[in-house]
């Protein structure tokens, strides 16, 4: 899809700014940004699903997978690389 957008004059210059600084096209950085944007949603939709399937059910193996899940997408969307909840 193309999609093409009016930007005020600053925020311009500080896409163009970022991209050059990460050594990418302003194409493919404003893509970056989208992505890490929208995909964080997705992730967070499919996590109350997990939480409410979890709910739903008192299947003691599948709270347990559930959990284990739930840890390893916590953990996987931490900025630092340290392991808060294992």
């Amino acid at each position: 899809m193309t999609l093409t957008l009016s930007l005020p004059p600053e925020l311009e210059q500080y896409l163009i700014q970022e991209a050059q600084q990460q050594g990418l096209s302003v194409e493919t950085y404003a893509l970056q940004l989208l992505q890490k944007s929208i995909m964080p949603k997705e992730k967070q939709l499919k996590i109350v699903n997990v939480l409410q399937s979890w709910i739903d059910e008192s299947d003691e193996q599948e709270q347990q997978e559930t959990g284990e899940y739930l840890i390893n997408a916590l953990d996987e969307n931490r900025l630092s690389n340290s392991n808060i909840f294992k």
